[in-house]
């Protein structure tokens, strides 16, 4: 299993990183990143919303991507400010669409965008960046 890029600053570009295959089960180890990432930052008010959040970002590049790994990466900023991201070769952009009572999927960017003070795409010149943001407790 390939372990976490980590860079030495208190705030910057990125924080945590880790490639991982582009399979379900890479939602385990994405939670666990961002978890860790938290703690080191002393922000576990936001672990388990971003370990939510990378679990839905997971599954929809696993869903739509291309290739076989996903990169995710756990930026930090500001110091009470993470951005939780997902990159994949992908340039189709996520979708956020509503989703009726009976509907098995679809919730994950609605579930994203009510746990985020914010989310978006960036794109690449080969695929996109998938992030959502989270504010520490008295910030915002």
């Amino acid at each position: 299993m390939p372990q976490p890029t980590t860079r030495a600053r208190r705030t910057g570009h990125p924080g945590y990183s880790e490639t991982l295959p582009r399979q379900p089960e890479s939602a385990a180890p994405a939670r666990r990143l961002v978890r860790a990432a938290c703690a080191a930052w002393r922000l576990e008010d936001l672990a388990e919303d971003g370990a939510t959040i990378v679990s839905e970002l997971v599954a929809n590049a696993v869903q739509h991507a291309r290739r076989d790994s996903i990169r995710v990466v756990v930026e930090r900023p500001e110091t009470a400010r993470v951005r939780i991201g997902v990159v994949d070769f992908s340039k189709a952009p996520p979708v956020c669409k509503a989703s009726g009572p009976e509907d098995e999927g679809g919730r994950g960017l609605a579930l994203v965008a009510a746990l985020a003070e914010g989310w978006g795409t960036t794109l690449l010149p080969w695929g996109k960046h998938v992030w959502a943001e989270l504010h520490g407790k008295g910030h915002g």
